[in-house]
């Protein structure tokens, strides 16, 4: 779950600097406590409290204390002043694209490969790519538990009376631009509204800049103190039909990310982009829909996400048993992770993502084979999920969805804004 709007809407009681919504195990002193952060709210918190509740029952001699705070910022900030005082929690959830600004930062400490082979966790067991962005100088920093990639919902009713549906009931493939507006095109006269539910306002603009451009492989260079390195011709190709979409009507224009959910629950759309999150809003609110991947407009089938993994926040000096404990308590939760796979993230443990239970999981597993084509943003300090590179990149490119820019003058602010970033020293 990665959108900030989408936090706001589901955890607003999360204020900056708030109590932690949850807190449980702290003051017993007659077992090995291990203190977690995270900053799951909504549908995911509740299957992370499923899962660290079954850690409980099954670990009697570990006392854990699991505190939720706010996604985003404030999230991030804490952990961070945290970890610079060696005052960190034993694990922590971080958002995998973010690690740059947290290691090699002397923000995390390494994971111990003896330690993870004790608990039954083989590094070789999850994708090789989220490994990569995981390993700094040799070192193992982060334990990806997901990835949670860009996705393509659609109204299976719409989608039926529409004539995009093949013999199975599933989506026929969309391959290409044109067979995307005449997708589009077709679920707009059924609808008699929109094809697209389209999140305008947030940092959805940018996720979906994203894919497009790295579909027709474009890059990202981002060197501190430099400029940005991008190729102008395949961003305002992507920023081209970004804009044709909402232009032609045939997305909608200037919803924020709660009325684009609305739109596709609503049935004024056949389709919504968005992260695989939102399967529990669609499914408690009786929406006919399945998913699939985010479609292959641009000659590849990338898309762009993030994974959350664990990380070791860094602390001054840590308990031996503090630590196996923990280890322990990130193995029951990666291994355990097909429940984690009802919000719609594709577990990254191997012998979860390949079983049985979690390939049963309809419409959530239909893109499983997403994860080595998920697209993570450029390595920086100052980029990843909740990040203000991110902000913006949205806030750049909703103004070419609305047309209060023009795709250049859009390129040329998120230039800018990126320019402004790299001269910015870490803080870390």
């Amino acid at each position: 779950m990665d959108d900030v709007s989408r936090r706001a809407v589901l955890g607003t009681m999360l204020a900056v600097g708030a109590l932690p919504l949850v807190a449980c195990g702290a003051g017993d002193g007659a077992r090995t406590k291990v203190r977690y952060w995270n900053l799951f709210a909504g549908g995911d918190g509740l299957l992370m409290l499923q899962m660290q509740d079954d850690f409980r029952a099954k670990n009697p001699d570990i006392s854990l204390e699991a505190v939720t705070l706010a996604w985003g910022a404030p999230y991030y900030t804490k952990l961070a002043m945290a970890a610079a005082g060696g005052r960190g929690p034993d694990v922590a959830v971080l958002h995998l694209a973010r690690m740059p600004g947290y290691a090699p930062g002397h923000l995390l400490d390494a994971f111990d490969v003896d330690l993870l082979e004790e608990v039954g966790l083989d590094p070789a067991e999850f994708p090789p790519g989220l490994i990569e962005r995981a390993t700094v100088n040799g070192r193992l920093y982060a334990l990806p538990l997901d990835t949670h990639p860009f996705v393509m919902y659609y109204n299976t009713d719409v989608a039926q009376q529409a004539g995009l549906l093949d013999a199975a009931g599933r989506l026929t493939p969309i391959n290409g631009p044109d067979a995307l507006i005449d997708a589009l095109t077709r679920a707009k006269k059924v609808t008699g509204k929109h094809g697209l539910a389209l999140d305008n306002l947030d940092v959805m603009p940018w996720r979906l800049f994203y894919a497009l451009y790295r579909q027709l492989d474009g890059t990202l260079a981002l060197p501190l103190g430099g400029s940005i390195g991008i190729d102008d011709a395949k961003a305002l190709q992507a920023l081209g039909l970004m804009r044709r979409l909402t232009e032609e009507g045939l997305a909608t224009q200037g919803l924020d990310y709660a009325g684009a959910i609305a739109a596709f629950v609503n049935g004024d759309s056949g389709f919504h982009w968005n992260g695989g999150w939102e399967t529990t809003t669609f499914s408690t609110a009786k929406t006919p829909y399945s998913m699939t991947r985010f479609p292959n407009i641009f000659g590849n089938a990338r898309t762009t996400g993030d994974a959350h993994s664990f990380v070791l926040p860094h602390q001054r000096s840590r308990d031996p048993e503090a630590t196996r404990a923990s280890y322990r308590f990130l193995a029951h939760l990666i291994k355990s992770s097909v429940t984690w796979g009802k919000a719609g993230h594709v577990p990254a443990y191997r012998p979860v993502a390949t079983s049985p239970a979690y390939l049963a999981l309809k419409p959530q597993s239909e893109y499983r084979d997403v994860t080595p084509d998920v697209q993570l943003d450029p390595p920086a300090w100052f980029s990843g999920s909740g990040s203000d590179f991110q902000n913006q990149g949205g806030a750049a490119f909703q103004a070419v969805l609305t047309g209060d820019l023009t795709p250049q003058q859009g390129l040329d602010q998120f230039k800018g804004a990126v320019d402004k970033l790299l001269t910015t020293p870490s803080p870390a």
